[in-house]
């Protein structure tokens, strides 16, 4: 199978989940299924990045657009125009749009992911320009895609609600979390990672999420200040300023001086270890078309509180803790639970949550994307 992979939307550091979501597949697919031909169409931003990473695989070749996609408008153009062109030249089995969008028409089979429908529940995410510029998109792509790709049984429902595709299209291709987060990095790695970031070597609390509104981030700062004078643990907080920036800056300022701390981006060793070194791991989501960092957190063994919200319950099951995300004082509560849980009880819990996670692998998510690919062909 020759499968062209359209990477357009891909700028590196600023879409989130939808770049682990990428990289981590081709990885996969690369590694385990070398009989399938990769044809990676990048732009300007991604394609020095992504020959770096997968050069050495002689499966896998790159096909640059001469496109700055930090311009939506003429990265969305491009798809449109100057991709199929370029698929005319390609002549792939298939085309793989992993980034929501894909052209209207092309000279191929065509398989889309679509992730979530987070910009319908929660369009304050997006300008209105960009809210109406997307719906269109996705909607057209789950009328002429040949298979559609989501990534839990929660967001096959969404798109089906919110688009109307077929749901006999869809393919549920669940992700899978890195065994390296699982592997213990030591403690003076620990403890230099937390004088990094914090300034001493502290208990604290963790969370990773840009401030989009509907990361509610604000609940958690709010709650934390209820319960910090009972307590000895920081707050870091990792993620990069969004359209809920404001609000989020009100709760910090309202918060204990000196215990909430704010970094914008850490490489992906230093995440693994602050993963491992944290007392608990807090996500007040409101909405996840997955929840990828709650696997990431129950693999490097500590404790999760979610709020339940979209896929966090079908990602974290019974090993997580949940909160109601839209009341502070539910969430101060279970934050302090959690903090004060048994070691013996403790234990367990990291136990059961390590043996859930250790299931998503990204190998079968790649395999079930595969199977995608070829349903799409057929």
């Amino acid at each position: 199978m020759n499968v062209a992979v359209n990477t357009l939307f891909y700028l590196p550091g600023e879409v989130g989940g939808s770049e682990t979501y990428l990289r981590e597949t081709l990885l996969a697919v690369a590694k385990n299924f070398p009989e399938i031909a990769l044809q990676l169409i990048t732009n300007k931003e991604n394609d020095t990045p992504l020959r770096e990473q997968f050069s050495a695989f002689p499966q896998i070749s790159f096909s640059p657009l001469p496109l700055a996609a930090t311009n939506r408008y003429a990265r969305i153009i491009a798809e449109q125009t100057s991709l199929p062109r370029l698929l005319k030249k390609l002549r792939p089995d298939l085309l793989w749009s992993p980034g929501y969008t894909m052209p209207a028409s092309a000279p191929c089979a065509q398989a889309v992911s679509i992730l979530d429908m987070q910009y319908r529940t929660y369009p304050e995410d997006l300008s209105p320009v960009a809210r109406w510029t997307t719906h269109a998109l996705v909607s057209m792509a789950t009328r002429r895609a040949d298979v559609i790709l989501a990534i839990s049984e929660f967001s096959r429902d969404e798109i089906v609600r919110e688009t109307g595709a077929a749901s006999r299209l869809i393919h549920v291709t669940p992700l899978g979390v890195d065994p390296q987060f699982g592997i213990d990095v030591g403690i003076a790695r620990k403890e230099k990672v937390i004088s990094k970031f914090i300034g001493s070597n502290s208990p604290f609390l963790l969370s990773v999420a840009h401030s989009y509104p509907h990361k509610n981030l604000p609940v958690m700062v709010n709650a934390f200040r209820l319960i910090a004078d009972k307590i000895p643990h920081h707050v870091l907080l990792i993620g990069k300023p969004r359209r809920g920036e404001a609000v989020l800056q009100q709760a910090l300022a309202a918060a204990p001086e000196g215990r909430v701390h704010r970094v914008e981006g850490v490489s992906r060793e230093e995440l693994i270890a602050l993963y491992q070194a944290s007392s608990g791991f807090v996500f007040p989501s409101l909405y996840e078309g997955f929840g990828l960092p709650l696997l990431e957190a129950m693999l490097a063994g500590t404790p999760v509180l979610a709020t339940g919200s979209g896929a966090t319950r079908e990602v974290g099951g019974e090993c997580c803790a949940y909160a109601d995300g839209r009341d502070v004082r539910a969430w101060s509560k279970a934050m302090s639970d959690m903090l004060h849980l048994d070691d013996p009880v403790r234990g367990d819990v990291i136990a059961v949550a390590r043996a859930r996670a250790s299931r998503f692998t990204w190998t079968e998510s790649a395999a079930l994307t595969i199977a995608a690919w070829r349903a799409a062909l057929k």
